[in-house]
């Protein structure tokens, strides 16, 4: 099993890659327009994110449209929104599942126990980082073919923004994070087991009131 140090790095990389994917999420600056107009009421730039579209003035004014009709979107940004939804939710899921499985940590259980919890967890954050790395490649894909394929003048055009690479790098994040944390495997050593685990057998037993005979019985077992 990991140590706690390695542990608590996962955790914070995990932790890194929700936050990043989180504002990730609700950055307007998905793609970001080429054109540059000089006028003073003309707009500088042009972002368009999964939840809002907004106009950057050269005279210093921000607009913002939020896409409210979800019907009016195309089927692959709503994919892409419920994608990124996921990889959230996922990734917190698979954060508070790592809070058990960690060796710092008082709950959770036996040594046994928390590493079970810590490879749950590391699951969790692997299958996040997937749900949030499809939506932003397929959303790349479809910026830069757009790009190069259209015969549009370069004042429409769109090339990716930022936000693009915030949500790789948070997925980068998570993947590493689930990954060190599926490496929380308890594993067996030479047949004996923790005192921890025999600890915690013991108060269950105590509670449930089973006799010496079960409990030993249960501790061979388990060995």
């Amino acid at each position: 099993m990991l140590s706690a140090a390695v542990q608590i790095l996962a955790f914070a990389l995990a932790l890194l890659g929700l936050l990043g994917a989180t504002v990730a999420t609700l950055l307007p600056n998905w793609k970001v327009s080429v054109n540059a107009w000089t006028s003073v009421m003309a707009p500088v730039s042009q972002m368009r994110g999964l939840w809002m579209d907004c106009v950057w003035y050269s005279s210093g004014v921000f607009s913002c449209t939020l896409k409210d009709s979800v019907l009016s979107l195309p089927p692959s940004l709503q994919a892409m929104r419920a994608g990124m939804v996921l990889s959230c939710m996922v990734a917190a899921f698979g954060l508070c599942l790592a809070t058990l499985g960690l060796k710092c940590t008082r709950w959770g259980g036996g040594r046994r126990a928390k590493g079970h919890t810590a490879m749950a967890a590391g699951g969790c954050l692997v299958l996040a980082s997937l749900l949030c790395l499809v939506p932003a490649s397929l959303f790349t894909s479809e910026v830069i073919t757009a790009f190069l394929t259209t015969d549009l003048p370069d004042s429409s055009k769109y090339q990716p923004g930022g936000a693009l690479c915030v949500t790789f790098v948070s997925a980068g994040f998570l993947l590493a994070g689930g990954v060190i944390l599926c490496l929380s495997c308890p594993g067996r050593t030479s047949g004996l087991i923790y005192y921890d685990d025999v600890f915690h057998m013991f108060i269950s037993a105590n509670r449930h009131n089973y006799s010496l005979k079960c409990f030993i019985s249960q501790l061979v077992k388990y060995s």
